[in-house]
């Protein structure tokens, strides 16, 4: 039997055809996803905001990507106005490399023109937020009732700012590494083992997982 031998000219055409199909599939594909998530956004009665303004509390280094940049993402998509705050000036950046331009200090956060305050954890929270500045800005969020939100190892800063007493909370923890509940415990609050719980206006988170859920838990109390 002879052997069938294609030309150049069938064999770049076939090639050409097949770049061509796949480019139409995969254009098909990609507005028919379009189509979908336009759908659903339509079905999800998302809440506006747009006259809503948080301040997100990060470490100026190491903070917990997830658990800013999701949040972040949620708010902002229902409207809200978002800036950040840190122990220092510049661009501030996370655990995984993301980057973030501080807006203000922890000390220049003027709760008057903002409706809730966000703490964010990662490695570097304790280091940089676990003093005075940020116990001030808890305890004043606090007393001028407005929203207060913490997730990951960060809920222990409002603990030792005294806010937590009496009040229900999750942080994070590890079975090697309990430190954090004692600590919401030793002063005075209520320790649950949840990814999120809410207790008024304060909601604490127990870590990165939990960014989405922490982030609507954010968005339903400011409706």
């Amino acid at each position: 039997m002879r052997d069938v031998v294609l030309s150049p000219t069938i064999t770049f055409f076939s090639f050409l055809f097949i770049i061509v199909v796949v480019v139409l599939v995969g254009f098909w594909s990609f507005q028919t996803l379009k189509s979908m998530q336009a759908s659903a956004i339509l079905k999800y009665n998302m809440p506006d905001l747009g006259n809503k303004k948080i301040v997100m509390v990060i470490a100026f280094k190491n903070f917990r990507d997830e658990e800013y940049f999701v949040p972040k993402g949620i708010l902002e998509y229902a409207g809200a106005e978002v800036k950040t705050a840190s122990n220092q000036k510049g661009m501030a950046v996370g655990t995984d490399g993301g980057e973030v331009e501080v807006d203000l200090l922890v000390s220049e956060v003027n709760l008057y023109g903002f409706d809730a305050v966000v703490f964010i954890g990662g490695p570097g929270c304790l280091l940089s937020l676990d003093n005075e500045d940020s116990y001030r800005l808890v305890k004043d969020t606090v007393s001028r009732d407005k929203v207060l939100a913490s997730i990951c190892v960060s809920p222990t800063i409002l603990a030792k700012a005294g806010v937590l007493k009496g009040k229900r909370a999750t942080v994070w923890s590890s079975l090697m590494d309990k430190g954090p509940i004692k600590i919401l415990e030793d002063n005075g609050a209520i320790y649950e083992n949840k990814p999120v719980v809410v207790d008024g206006k304060l909601i604490t988170g127990n870590g990165p997982d939990a960014a989405k859920q922490f982030g609507e838990a954010i968005v339903k109390l400011l409706e």
